[in-house]
């Protein structure tokens, strides 16, 4: 962009501006200005402008208000703004700040409003819409691969406004004009080549108006972002193991708790006898908390240890006992007008193309899924009469403010929530679950922070995975072409119980991610219709890395594929023909040349599928390679193709992808939840494995800048992993597999 447009003063000027020392830059593009809540917590000698920006006499800091999970966010944004502020970013001290509603997420909400091919006016008007509803909500959240979007240009134009604002302070001080004036560095230089520390200009930039009218600079002269050698600012500390997550983090006085609650989750505990775990080493007290009991102790160890031999007798779960039947209530409600969702695609007439013999038709099915992070939920809660303190990585800090001031009767200017990093979500932590646990517990011992700590084994069962799902897909083919494409799928609800269990904000109208990744594609068939289906709450449900396109990506591309066959097609060229969006068919055409497709094909034993899908805006076509062996299907190579509209940090946007396509595929290989007795069985990694190092194949990974828009990568890479790798095998074997995961049905080194 060559220009950001005015921002309006009143943006700026929220609070004094002119306490001795010190000042802060930001800005945010909207109509009313939000309260800026670096102004709650000001130190002497130090003032609040703007949410992004402080500084004062001993340095620079940035506010990165989007979270840490692994994924580069806090890397990103501090480099986003640092590249018009002209300042190298790793000499800032990094902050996530305060929640606030200033920092709302408007691209979370603004990515889901329509397909990402689609840039109609109306389309447009939508996603602006949209995004004044976060605003309005303050739907401060990490998730949704928004971190990108959303910041693209707010941050840069905060590092902007801040950079003139201090040239104009060095202006005035010099009386140079601040159109002479250049930055280096952190440093205002002069005609003279004489240098002022921006340090030394806080005080008097805090004292005159923000500079409105900035222009960002041109693409081609970023120092830092779009560079091959950018440097995660984390590297070093993750590569070390000298990082500090939340499972890692004291704080003086500290004692230590875990907790044993209902394996059918949301369900009561009728009585409990605590009498061994009162007896156990360390052990101080046993507290009731919802659905189950914590143990206080002087270490995790002896609270988990106590947690486990505490005798309970549990409350039935309000959904059916077993997988078993949860099934049926998927089967009963696919097809079912009782049960109907929602009809988001419905091209040319698929009723009547399917009143013939000869269609083709196709059941599949996706599991509940663990997210199951490295570093289990854990927090640190401080309660006294007058305030509560929270540490922990959370996604959505402003929920979890709320949820403590609600549980303890505190104002909620009164709860302090200090972000922190975390090992590892993929959804998990947009729950708030342990925080609630860890605020019961801390309000038993008021004046002594409680540091809680899930095990392994609760983290797995206690908490809300991916739901399960059906699509039954019916087609035709005609003259060697895809001619019909119809899939119903059948799945509970995911958003609107999880905005209102987090938020107490209650949507209507039917629930869009049950269908993402499906509806939302790309193609051009004759007769296209996607109908979804909405089933009655079960286990509670969450989000789960790429949400609604995660089983999508499957069910669809793997019946076009199988559509594409009985057509006698070629799977990568039919794609090609089929797909209607200029970016979204040079992807397919690229993963086919660098990954030298001339065929499924590659000799006896040995397939390769390719898959594709359209998620958060983000297109991705891949294509993997597989050998049939005596002992089982062996992936040997994979090829990835995206587009992002422009890339800002290369390696890690390449991380993001196979990182995501092995999460993909060893999910579709291993993973899954299983329930008897309302309880999940599946409760530690021995029964949720990921994809083994042996198993993984080599990648080679391609991203494209063709696209209009700013795009995020945490998710995108997920959706076509497990297609594509059932496509090869089909490929490879002719056996295709039509349910997750893939070992029920076939064996794998």
């Amino acid at each position: 962009m060559s220009r950001a447009g005015t921002i309006a003063r009143r943006t700026f000027l929220i609070g004094s501006a002119a306490i001795a020392g010190g000042v802060a830059f930001g800005a945010y593009m909207v109509n009313r200005p939000i309260p800026n809540p670096l102004l709650d917590d000001l130190s002497e000698g130090e003032a609040a402008i703007t949410p992004y920006v402080k500084i004062d006499a001993s340095g620079i800091t940035l506010i990165t208000p989007r979270a840490e999970m692994g994924q580069g966010a806090v890397a990103l944004q501090a480099n986003l703004i640092a590249e018009e502020l002209d300042i190298d970013p790793a000499s800032a001290t990094l902050s996530p700040g305060m929640p606030g509603r200033a920092y709302y997420n408007a691209a979370t909400l603004e990515e889901g409003a329509a397909p990402g091919y689609d840039d109609s006016t109306s389309t447009q008007i939508t996603r602006y819409m949209f995004g004044k509803v976060a605003k309005l909500i303050g739907l401060q959240i990490t998730g949704g691969s928004s971190t990108t979007p959303d910041s693209f240009t707010k941050l840069r134009t905060a590092g902007a406004v801040a950079r003139e604002t201090l040239k104009e302070a060095a202006a005035q001080r010099t009386g140079v004009n601040r159109s002479q004036l250049k930055t280096k560095d952190g440093h205002v230089i002069l005609p003279n080549g004489d240098e002022i520390a921006y340090t030394t200009l806080a005080a008097e930039a805090a004292q005159i108006d923000p500079v409105e009218d900035v222009t960002l600079r041109d693409p081609s002269t970023w120092r830092f972002l779009g560079k091959p050698d950018m440097k995660r600012l984390d590297m070093v500390a993750k590569s070390t193991g000298t990082e500090i997550y939340g499972i890692d983090y004291k704080v003086d006085g500290m004692v230590f708790a875990s907790v044993c609650a209902n394996p059918a989750i949301g369900g009561d505990i009728i009585s409990f006898d605590a009498t061994a775990a009162k007896a156990m080493l360390g052990v101080q007290k046993i507290v009731p908390v919802s659905g189950g009991v914590g143990v206080i102790a002087s270490n995790t160890w002896y609270a988990i240890q106590a947690a486990n031999a505490i005798e309970c007798v549990w409350g039935p779960g309000a959904y059916p006992e077993s997988s078993d039947k949860m099934w049926e209530v998927l089967e009963t409600a696919i097809d079912n007008e009782d049960f109907f969702n929602d009809r988001m695609r419905d091209d040319g007439d698929a009723a009547v193309a399917l009143e013939t013999d000869d269609i083709i038709e196709a059941e599949y099915r996706v599991p509940y899924l663990a997210h199951a992070p490295m570093e289990p939920l854990n927090a640190i809660v401080l309660v006294t009469d007058t305030k509560c303190e929270i540490w922990s990585g959370v996604q959505a800090p402003l929920w979890t403010r709320d949820k403590a001031a609600a549980l303890t009767g505190l104002d909620p200017e009164n709860v302090h929530v200090y972000v922190q990093q975390m090992g590892g979500s993929f959804g998990h932590r947009v729950e708030i679950k342990n925080v609630e646990q860890a605020v019961e517990i801390a309000m038993a011992v008021k004046g002594t922070p409680v540091k809680m700590t899930w095990s392994r084994e609760e983290d797995m069962t206690q908490e809300f995975p991916r739901p399960p799902a059906i699509a039954r897909g019916r087609g035709k083919v005609s003259n060697g072409q895809v001619d019909t494409l119809d899939l119903s799928v059948s799945q509970a609800a995911v958003i609107p119980p999880w905005l209102e269990r987090n938020s107490g904000i209650a949507m209507p109208g039917p629930d869009p991610s049950i269908g993402h990744g499906s509806w939302d594609q790309p193609f051009t068939i004759p007769n296209y219709r996607v109908t979804t289906y909405r089933v009655p709450d079960m286990v509670p449900v969450s989000t789960w890395r790429s949400v609604g396109a995660s089983g999508n990506g499957f069910m669809h591309d793997t019946f076009m594929d199988e559509l594409i066959h009985a057509a006698g097609a070629d799977p990568l060229a039919e794609r090609v023909r089929l797909c209607f969006d200029e970016t979204s068919r040079k992807v397919i055409e690229e993963v086919g040349k660098i990954s030298g497709w001339d065929g499924p094909s590659l000799g006896e034993n040995r397939g390769r599928g390719v898959a594709f899908c359209m998620s958060f805006g983000v297109p991705v076509a891949q294509v993997v390679e597989v050998t049939n062996t005596t002992n089982g299907i062996k992936i040997d190579k994979a090829f990835i193709v995206a587009d992002v509209g422009t890339v800002l940090d290369p390696k890690n946007a390449e991380a993001q992808l196979f990182g995501g396509m092995i999460y993909g595929l060893g999910h579709a290989i291993n993973s899954e939840l299983t329930y008897e007795n309302y309880a999940a069985q599946q409760d530690n990694y021995h029964a949720n494995e990921g994809l083994r190092l042996f198993q993984t194949p080599e990648f080679e990974v391609k991203i494209l800048e063709n696209g209009h828009h700013i795009r995020g990568l945490g998710e995108p890479g997920v959706p076509p992993a497990a297609a594509a790798l059932g496509n090869a095998i089909f490929a490879a074997t002719g056996q295709r597999i039509r349910e997750m995961p893939f070992h029920k049905h076939i064996s794998f080194v």
